[in-house]
């Protein structure tokens, strides 16, 4: 027999007096979703980067603030391989503004479809990237700074609205979905080092965590905090001042989400604080499900 689930109904014949035996036969996928804020793909590619990703072998790799367009890079950021030298596919969207932004996924299958988010204002910075695979949708976001004393608030907020009502697109249409990225909020006190210091400051306004609350509250989640509810002192992002990634004085603002119905298949939600090369650490995720 096969090692994945089976099932075997028997079916009763009255008439012929006997019983038809049928096996159905269930297959489950396993995922790895590994999401990383490099924070600048060919600064962090001299720190180890084409390394790392052989080493962790992700199936699928998300990564924020890329910085590049494809044609800057060298093959080896496009095709990089994992362990036993299996080459990755890999999709971007770029900023139309050099050196900024950018989103990209790296997949060892090849997506039935990839798309942007179709609005303007936002995939011309290059805020997301979405793929799709039998029985999940993986999208790579990343969320626009609200910047000091809120400058940007109000094109935040946009996008956050704009990438709710997408989610909720895909759930009406019966896709299951993976919101990666760098949502750039740390939601409640927990999720960063100094809350009471920080009420004014971009990723952490009011406004801001209003929104992570409607989120939450409309069927989705916050894979981490399902399996770590009220911990403290887990962080995705440091800043490069005052020695704070080994003080550990950091906010969480890296984030995979899912829609409620899928969070069955989630099997771990992980930070990876020990992960350097950047300014965040990438955050991790482990998928069973039936595609």
């Amino acid at each position: 027999m096969p090692d994945f689930p089976w099932y075997i109904f028997a079916v009763e014949d009255t008439a012929a007096a006997a019983y038809h035996v049928t096996a159905v036969f269930l297959y489950t996928l396993t995922m790895r979703i590994l999401s990383w804020n490099v924070n600048g793909i060919r600064a962090v590619e001299k720190k180890g980067f084409l390394q790392w990703i052989e080493r962790e072998n992700p199936d699928i790799l998300c990564i924020q603030e890329t910085k590049a367009a494809p044609e800057q890079l060298a093959p080896a950021l496009i095709t990089p391989c994992g362990s036993g030298g299996t080459p990755y596919k890999s999709y971007w969207a770029s900023a139309q503004k050099k050196g900024y932004s950018g989103v990209a996924i790296y997949t060892k299958t090849e997506p039935e479809n990839i798309a942007v988010l179709g609005d303007e204002r936002f995939d011309s910075e290059g805020r997301v990237l979405q793929a799709e695979f039998p029985g999940i949708t993986v999208i790579s976001a990343y969320f626009p700074n609200s910047q000091g004393a809120g400058a940007r608030l109000p094109y935040k907020l946009d996008f956050c609205a704009a990438i709710l009502e997408h989610c909720k697109k895909l759930v009406k249409q019966k896709k299951n979905f993976v919101l990666c990225g760098d949502y750039n909020i740390a939601h409640t006190p927990i999720d960063l080092a100094h809350p009471k210091e920080n009420e004014g400051n971009a990723g952490y306004l009011p406004e801001e965590r209003a929104w992570m609350d409607t989120w939450t509250s409309s069927g989705f989640c916050d894979t981490f905090r399902h399996f770590h509810p009220g911990e403290t002192g887990h962080y995705s992002w440091w800043s490069y001042r005052m020695n704070a990634r080994a003080r550990n004085v950091g906010w969480r603002i890296d984030y995979h989400c899912v829609n409620k119905g899928f969070l069955p298949a989630v099997k771990k939600a992980a930070l990876c604080p020990d992960v350097t090369g950047s300014d965040h650490c990438p955050v991790e995720l482990e998928l069973d499900f039936a595609p």
